[in-house]
Formats: structure tokens, C-alpha cells, sequence
């Protein structure tokens, strides 16, 4: 029985190929080359590794009960209903244990999620394709479709028989690409080989396309999927998941990570994290975190919720009035604050107290010995930090401004906040 024709994501055109699905090859009887019956074919295992991995080993379940196991190059032939051994192949006790760089296909990839890296959404396996070349039977694609959810239970012919005949429509076939294919649940804990591939794949995606995986997985695979991250890449991708799995995949994370990762998060976003947890967890994770950030975020935290001292961040740059567009320069380059609050650089007073501000513009315009207080804008609008939040949007949609400075009870430079500081509080 053979499967549909090449695909487009295919292995290279070969003199003879068939396709077959797992769900095909399952239940055939195993017999060995003198006519013996040895049992029922139950799994396929491969050995990961290659764009299209090559079956290695075949599991049957013995007609006295046990399973066997045998090489896949052992096999003659599986045409009919039937798996037939080579002379002189014998199968064997199967191991209890999967080596980490095979996979059996029924049992870790059937009905499994798993990520498709080239529309970066997660998709359930109803079927496997696989491939029979020169000898080999390699894994191509799995199925998402309705096809292979009917196939496996019998009814695809006599199904689409009814849809072509009263609606002219056949289940189309959908079909992804082993080779954009990263599975998800056991693999990416049980072993570093898989552990090393998932995580370059994740890393290959944008935060908020993270997001959106994490979101559609069960809790159990979100756990996984998160751990696999490194730090940088996990921090942000948390900033964009809904509350709720926000604090789902913090409280999972062990303190030392959960720690690390409010310090590389957004002062802002961490905050409005940080706020939702309990006192003792709050205590236990500033203990771990490096004072200049834990004192940013104990501060925001005084802030009542709903003002813009509690969603302001505190990554800005500044500098003094009696200072040149050169220490400007000098500033912008040492900063590791995102370009979105960097865009503006605020000239204070001795006191810290906003005067004016300069662009990145007048960085590359003016000469180093400027005086920034000669260049400056004065004309500044402000916010308070005990302002409602209201009050910060009022001013960005009246200004255009791309961030608005948040000052304290005496008038210093506490923060800013952004326009898309706005735009998350308001979605």
C-alpha cells in the first residue's frame, strides 16, 4: 500500500521511491523467512540526527506476549499484510530503554505536539510519512491533517467517498516536513542531543512567535519548552505571554532562574510580575538578585498600581546641563538600555531635575565640544509618578512624543515612559 506522490519539501528525486504511512505499517503481521509467524509490528524506532531519519530498528509484539526487536535491513519485504524477515534475521528481546539519539515513532511522536519551525505554531501528529529508498525507510513528514486521523481509524475512503460524492471535496493532504519539524514533551528533557537541536530552533524564533507556542502547549510541555530557553531569549519571550502563564512559568522556574530572569526583564514588566506574587516568594527572589536592579524594582513597587511610577521604567539616559554633546555621545555608547527608551537623553540639573532634551540626531549633527544646554529643547512636558496612567497617555497621543518623562514629588527624574509602555497597558 503506498502513500500519496513526492512532496515539495521531499528528499531529492530518486530512480524508485514509495511512500507509506506508520499508520499502514502498524498491526501488519511479522513473519520470518521460512513462513513462521512471530507476531504483531507495534513501533518503528530511528535514529535522529539526519534531515530525514532512517528507520533502524523494528518492535513487534511476540504472539506469546513480550516484545521483540529487530534491524530494520533485516526486513525482505512488507508487501500485502504482511512483514517478511530475511533469511537468517531473528528478532530479539527488545531493550526497555530508547537510546537518547533514537526515537520510536508511535510511541513518542503519534498524537504528540509538536512545533512546525516554518509557520512557528504548534500542530498534533495524526500520521507519519515515510519514505522507502535503496533499501532504507526514512521519516519525511507527518501528517496534521483529517486524512490521517481517518486513515488510522479505517474510514478515509469511505469517508471522502460521501464528501466527493454529495460535495465534490476531497480532505486535502497536509503534510510538514520532518526537517522543520522540533518535537516537543519527552525530547527536549530526556536528552542534551535533542535538548542541543530544540533549543537553536526555538532560538531561531521571535519572542512573541514564542509566545504564542508556549500559550497553545499543555502545562507540562509550556514547562519544557520555557527551561529549554537561555535566560536572554526566556526573559523576553515572558514579557509577552499572558499574565496568567507569566506567573504559571515563574513560580515553576527554580528561584535562581526566576531571579535572573526579572533582572533581565523590563523594570516595568518585571514589577507588574513581581506585584502578583506573594511577599515570601517576593522576599525569597530580590535575596538573589544584585542590588542596583533589586533597588529599581523595590522602588517601583511603592508606586501604587494604576500610576505612571508603576509602569514607568527606570532605563534612561540623562545627561547634565553643563555637559558637552560629546559626554552625550559617550553615554548613548555605554548604555545597554533598549533604543526605545534611548531615542530621547534628557539634560538635568545638578539636582536631577529635568531642564530640557536632545535627540539622537543632534548625536550625529552636532560637534563633541557643543554644549548640550545650546542644543537643548526646554520646552519638556512631564508627568508625575503619582499621575494616573491616563495622564502619560494623554500626553503621547497629544505630543507624538515617542516617551514621556515621569518626575518625583520633588521634581526629579524618576523615569519615563514609553510609547509602547502605553500600548501593552491599554491592549
Amino acid at each position: 500500500m503506498t502513500g500519496p506522490g513526492p512532496r515539495p519539501d521531499s528528499p531529492p528525486a530518486a530512480a524508485e521511491r514509495v511512500f507509506v504511512y506508520l499508520s499502514e505499517l502498524l498491526g501488519r503481521r511479522v513473519a520470518a523467512a521460512d513462513g513462521r509467524r512471530l507476531g504483531k509490528l507495534v513501533d518503528l524506532k530511528v535514529r535522529l540526527g539526519e534531515a530525514f531519519p532512517k528507520v533502524v530498528t523494528a518492535r513487534v509484539r511476540a504472539r506469546r506476549g513480550g516484545a521483540l526487536a529487530f534491524p530494520w535491513p533485516g526486513v525482505a519485504a512488507f508487501a500485502g499484510d504482511t512483514v517478511v524477515m530475511r533469511p537468517g534475521a531473528e528478532p530479539r528481546p527488545a531493550p526497555p530503554e530508547v537510546p537518547a539519539e533514537e526515537m520510536l515513532l508511535r510511541e513518542e511522536l503519534l498524537d504528540k505536539q509538536v512545533l512546525d519551525m516554518s509557520g512557528a505554531k504548534i500542530e498534533r501528529v495524526n500520521d507519519v510519512h515515510l519514505l522507502v529508498h535503496d533499501g532504507d525507510l526514512r521519516l519525511v513528514h507527518v501528517d496534521i491533517g483529517k486524512r490521517g486521523i481517518l486513515r488510522r481509524l479505517g474510514l478515509l475512503r469511505p469517508v471522502e467517498g460521501l464528501t466527493r460524492w454529495f460535495f465534490e471535496y476531497e480532505f486535502p493532504e497536509v503534510l510538514v516536513s520532518w526537517k522543520h519539524v522540533q518535537p516537543l514533551g519527552a525530547d527536549l528533557g530526556r536528552a542534551d542531543l535533542k535538548l542541543s537541536v530544540g533549543a537553536r530552533g526555538l532560538h531561531d524564533l521571535h519572542p512573541s512567535e514564542l509566545a504564542d507556542i508556549l500559550e497553545d502547549l499543555d502545562r507540562e510541555n509550556q514547562e519544557r519548552v520555557f527551561e529549554a530557553l537561555d535566560l536572554g531569549k526566556a526573559a523576553d519571550t515572558l514579557q509577552e505571554v499572558d499574565p496568567r502563564l507569566q506567573r504559571s512559568l515563574l513560580e515553576a522556574a527554580p528561584l535562581d532562574k526566576a531571579s535572573g530572569l526579572l533582572e533581565e526583564m523590563e523594570p516595568d514588566e518585571a514589577t507588574e510580575l513581581l506585584a502578583e506574587l506573594s511577599e515570601d516568594r517576593k522576599a525569597e527572589l530580590f535575596r538573589r538578585m544584585r542590588r542596583p536592579r533589586r533597588e529599581v524594582l523595590e522602588e517601583l513597587l511603592t508606586y501604587k498600581e494604576g500610576t505612571a511610577g508603576r509602569i514607568m521604567t527606570k532605563d534612561f539616559l540623562a545627561v547634565r546641563e553643563d555637559r558637552t554633546i560629546g559626554d552625550a555621545v559617550r553615554a548613548f555608547r555605554d548604555t545597554a538600555h533598549p533604543l526605545e527608551s534611548s531615542a530621547y537623553i534628557f539634560v538635568i540639573d545638578p539636582e536631577g531635575r529635568p531642564r530640557g532634551v536632545i535627540t539622537l540626531r543632534h548625536l550625529l549633527l552636532a560637534g563633541p565640544e557643543t554644549p548640550v544646554r545650546s542644543l537643548m529643547n526646554p520646552r519638556l512636558v512631564t508627568v508625575r509618578a503619582d499621575d494616573g496612567i491616563e495622564s502619560a497617555a494623554d500626553v503621547l497621543g497629544k505630543y507624538k512624543f515617542l516617551m514621556v518623562p515621569v518626575v518625583d514629588a520633588a521634581g526629579v527624574l524618576a523615569g519615563v515612559i514609553t510609547y509602547q509602555d502605553i500600548m501593552e497597558e491599554t491592549r
